[in-house]
């Protein structure tokens, strides 16, 4: 599992939590994280405290959703929040293209591209929140208020 850390999507993370906060570990699973479920079940904590990192697409740009793993993200409040008519998930290969990063293993940072981050409110529930660090077995510790500093993320409801 030690050369999963070797992988250039998780290096690349490893090196922005290193320049944040070099506290801040990136732990391998034995088991996959590729759903919240998964997640929560390797690191025994409630499925609210995984991160879903979730890229949706407008007519013109993505962003990315930092929703709990209990919570789905709202389309329709995205939608109200933009002023949007047309918001999708983008597709595995959009994912891949824009983050750098396949499904079940996007990282809310370290982003191939620059991408506007929403985070959802109610990850504000968990004293510490896990989130995939580029790939479905790596993933981080880190507390609300670092998630938001680290991402640059705006604090919103879109989750139902």
């Amino acid at each position: 599992m030690d050369n999963l850390l070797n992988k250039e999507p998780v290096k690349r993370v490893a090196k922005v939590l290193s320049q944040f906060d070099e506290s801040i570990e990136i732990q391998t699973l034995d088991k996959t994280a590729r759903t919240a479920k998964d997640a929560a079940e390797s690191l025994k904590t409630e499925i609210g405290s995984i991160v879903k990192s979730l890229l949706l697409r407008t007519k013109t740009s993505f962003l990315l959703c930092l929703v709990a793993g209990d919570k789905r993200c709202s389309l329709n409040k995205v939608k109200k929040l933009l002023n949007q008519k047309d918001i999708s998930m983008a597709t595995a290969e959009q994912v891949k293209e824009i983050t750098g990063f396949t499904i079940g293993g996007v990282s809310p940072i370290a982003h191939l591209n620059k991408v506007d981050i929403y985070i959802d409110e109610s990850l504000k529930r968990f004293e510490n929140i896990f989130a995939a660090a580029g790939h479905p077995n790596v993933i981080f510790k880190i507390n609300f208020e670092n998630l938001n500093k680290i991402t640059n993320g705006l604090i919103m409801d879109i989750s139902e």
